[in-house]
């Protein structure tokens, strides 16, 4: 019998799983089971969430009681999104960072130069991405708090050096050890509905030194050899035409629009637009810029893309890329 999960339901989902602590874990876990329909096709459902539910709230116990010591690796989301960079050793990650941020993460030709994750910030027209770099993912190198970075993260770069003989084989082991973690990289994100502890995260593939003439070779081995629900793109850094389609591959994956604000009677705000899922509403937008404007709000005015200049819609109205609203409480 299918779950007919609700959208509802679906957004308490994604909240759990970009959740950075047992605390908020508890609090949406809770909300989730006060969302999923009930009936015999979610009954195995209910059950992963309440077992789950009861891990969180003893996690919760147990950080007052003995406060983790050491360093902690988590970091509050920015601008529209958070993109983990993984990959094997020397497969471009802080190349990536250096070239489209203004991080100066040390860039070698030797393995593990990254040796602890690190957050930057990637400009993309008036929108901005959070990027974060990681040490490379060996079998003999992968840290807990790795996988918690890769299943919380709103997107994944898979780095892969295309001019490496050995860079097929060790991007495959990366894949084979998250797969082994339970975490899938995917074309899409979400967590299985028969195993709970199951979960796909949208990924792409990008292939530095993409120029190199034995790169198509060394993908084509690649792909014989690992089946890939996700994207592959081809990137040459010294171009700045390549750098820049990255940028913009990166924004766009997340599935995001940009939204500018005015208030009443103010002038509109062209400089920090607010993001949005792609067919996000005005409820949605208003949650994004304070959660008591969400519970109040009773109508906004819109001009560009999705109505007519200064059209009144309701909390439901559908936006689009690059509208400009005007929230009433």
């Amino acid at each position: 019998m299918p779950a007919n999960l609700t959208p509802q339901y679906r957004k308490a989902e994604e909240e759990y799983r970009k959740a950075h602590s047992p605390t908020e874990e508890v609090d949406c876990l809770q909300v989730m089971l006060r969302l999923i329909p009930k009936h015999k096709g979610t009954d195995h459902l209910q059950a992963d969430l309440k077992t789950r539910l009861k891990e969180a709230k003893a996690a919760v116990e147990t950080e007052k009681q003995s406060p983790r010591k050491g360093p902690n690796y988590r970091f509050p989301r920015q601008g529209a999104g958070q993109v983990v960079l993984i990959g094997g050793p020397s497969s471009g990650k802080s190349r990536i960072i250096a070239e489209l941020t203004k991080a100066t993460p040390e860039v070698a030709d030797y393995p593990f130069t990254t040796r602890e994750p690190a957050p930057a910030i990637m400009p993309w027209e008036d929108a901005t991405v959070q990027l974060i770099d990681m040490p490379p993912i060996t079998d003999t190198h992968i840290e807990p708090y790795q996988i918690n970075l890769v299943r919380s993260a709103d997107g994944v770069l898979l780095c892969m050096d295309g001019s490496s003989d050995d860079a097929p084989a060790e991007t495959a082991e990366v894949i084979a050890l998250l797969g082994q973690r339970k975490t899938i990289l995917s074309s899409e994100t979400g967590f299985d509905e028969e195993d709970f502890s199951l979960l796909r995260v949208r990924t792409l593939m990008i292939v530095t030194r993409g120029d190199d003439a034995d790169c198509d070779t060394r993908l084509e081995l690649f792909h014989e050899d690992v089946p890939t629900t996700f994207e592959t793109h081809k990137v040459e850094l010294d171009r700045e035409e390549s750098r820049e389609e990255l940028r913009e591959l990166i924004f766009r994956s997340l599935g995001q629009i940009r939204v500018y604000t005015k208030a009443p009677g103010k002038p509109a705000n062209y400089e920090s637009p607010f993001t949005i899922p792609v067919g996000g509403t005005v409820e949605d937008l208003a949650y994004k810029v304070h959660r008591d404007l969400a519970k109040t709000l009773k109508h906004a005015r819109v001009w560009r893309e999705s109505a007519h200049d200064g059209q009144t819609v309701g909390r439901e109205h559908v936006l689009y890329d690059k509208d400009l609203a005007e929230l009433h409480g």
